[in-house]
């Protein structure tokens, strides 16, 4: 595979400039998983490189990345960000794991701060956000390639920068009721009320593709959606991840809906059926949403350490205690 030399300097101030991006990481039974993330501004445009910091409190990422390293970033929003350039980024590559060390420990404490506002301190708060904060491993994505539409627009033919795209991936074997919704349409209804849906699946080379959801419709099966006609999407059936988000300056007050299910496009009538889903709501109160992802962080990190979860402690051996 080819790896995209740079970027245009559009893109450069997106990568740099967006508060939140979304994570799609591939599942071991072919669908993707969408999360949102904060890449805190880390790139690097010579060595073709993205990438973003997660907790060891909060490593079901890292336990993703261990059985599959593909990875892809989707820079869709410039809401409360620096950057007002119109244009929506996906990069798609491989992700490595590493703790940082050293004076990169001290560039992200600043990226942090800088991005989300200052924590307070002290010897609770100290102690409290260790883990959250401090506790943390950088996933490094080297793209191989980056389809960039610079309108803005999912409509319209992305350029490709890097590793040609692979022809249309062949519909996927339903599971069981692959149909029928196992999480009620209504509650996930409620999540298209919020600012950003996306939709993910895995394109034929197993890379994710994140689109954008234009709008939704609930029906007794699911969600009927409307997504930019680019072409992008494969027709057929597939297992598929729905994300809907939202937050405020300096990622306070997030909210979240994260989903997998099934996917079924014919033409252009796509329908997709909840299976699973787990959100997230943190409070526009800054003390109040640390003290909550301090506290998530610990005991994530805990119930990791109890279980001896291989896929998180071999990145923790020179993490500070918790």
């Amino acid at each position: 595979m080819r790896t995209p030399p740079g970027w245009p300097d559009d893109v450069e101030d997106i990568l740099a400039g967006d508060l939140a991006a979304v994570l799609g990481l591939p599942t071991a039974s072919g669908g993707v998983v969408l999360s949102a993330i904060t890449t805190f501004g880390l790139r690097d445009r010579a060595a073709g490189t993205v990438g973003f910091t997660t907790s060891l409190g909060m490593g079901r990422k890292l336990e993703r990345l261990a059985a599959d390293p593909r990875a892809a970033i989707l820079f869709h929003t410039r809401q409360h960000g620096t950057s007002r350039e119109p244009g929506l980024v996906l990069v798609q590559g491989t992700a490595t794991v590493a703790v940082p060390r050293g004076g990169q420990r001290a560039d992200l404490a600043r990226r942090f701060d800088s991005y989300t506002g200052p924590s307070p301190h002290g010897r609770f708060w100290d102690r409290w956000l260790r883990v959250y904060k401090d506790v943390r491993v950088v996933v490094t994505v080297r793209a191989t390639r980056i389809l960039w539409w610079p309108t803005g627009s999912a409509d319209e033919a992305p350029e490709v920068l890097g590793t040609p795209l692979p022809e249309p991936a062949e519909p996927q074997k339903p599971p069981h009721d692959a149909g029928t919704p196992r999480f009620p349409v209504a509650r996930v209804h409620r999540a298209t009320r919020l600012r950003h849906q996306l939709l993910g699946v895995t394109l034929a080379d197993g890379m994710p593709l994140i689109l954008p959801v234009d709008a939704a419709a609930p029906t007794p099966a699911g969600l009927d959606l409307t997504v930019p006609g680019s072409g992008l999407l494969p027709g057929g059936g597939r297992r598929a991840g729905y994300l809907a988000h939202d937050f405020h300056p300096q990622l306070m007050g997030l909210r979240s809906a994260a989903h997998t299910g099934w996917l079924r496009a014919d033409g252009s009538s796509l329908r997709w059926t909840p299976h699973t889903r787990l959100a997230f709501v943190s409070p526009r109160n800054r003390n109040l949403s640390l003290l909550g992802s301090g506290l998530a962080a610990r005991v994530g990190y805990r119930t990791a350490v109890k279980q001896q979860k291989h896929d998180i402690l071999k990145y923790a051996q020179d993490a500070p205690a918790s």
